[in-house]
């Protein structure tokens, strides 16, 4: 299994340090010649959305990028990869890919002193800790999206089809079941 990482900037390292823990190859990519390698499947990294999104679009990834999600690669976004993927940003008015089915809200805890660790229940893996950081929260959902995870009240995990989105940061953390999550989604996606 070879999985591309979004290595533009943000957290991008962690993912690639716990999937290769969980035995996947996994490559970054940083130009539009790394979209040349097989890909079986995408994370988007934490970081900053606004930012990530003007690379996307300077480095020529998003069109390309953009059709893979669109013709089923399964992608998992956390954080700010959350606000590229959500149809809708409440407080935003800017789009990125804009593939699932979500209204999210940016920065939805407050700047980083707004920062906090929880641990909740995640569909299908039990209770598991979670780290938010600027993070977002989804505020609504599609019909056709399932709900994965809430605290405090608010969605911060959920999955459509082949897309996978969390708000809060699993590959800051040395529990692996999200990570293993995707890769199982990728399995049963071939």
């Amino acid at each position: 299994m070879n999985i591309g990482i979004l290595a533009v900037q943000g957290a991008f390292i962690e993912h690639d340090r716990m999937l290769s823990r969980l035995g996947a190859s996994c490559f970054e990519i940083r130009q539009k010649s790394d979209l040349s390698r097989p890909m079986d499947g995408l994370i988007l990294p934490g970081g900053e959305s606004t930012v990530q999104g003007k690379l996307l679009r300077d480095l020529g990834l998003f069109a390309p990028l953009k059709e893979k999600i669109e013709a089923g690669l399964p992608v998992f976004g956390t954080c700010a990869g959350l606000l590229l993927l959500a149809k809708k940003i409440e407080n935003d008015e800017r789009r990125h890919f804009a593939t699932m089915d979500i209204t999210a809200m940016r920065n939805a805890y407050g700047r980083q002193l707004g920062s906090f660790s929880a641990e909740a229940e995640f569909d299908g893996l039990g209770s598991i800790p979670m780290t938010f950081i600027r993070a977002p929260y989804i505020e609504s959902v599609g019909k056709n999206v399932q709900v994965l995870s809430v605290v405090e009240g608010h969605i911060v995990a959920a999955k459509q089809k082949s897309q996978l989105v969390t708000a809060f940061h699993p590959e800051l953390l040395e529990d692996t079941r999200v990570h293993r999550y995707f890769l199982d989604m990728i399995r049963t996606a071939v």
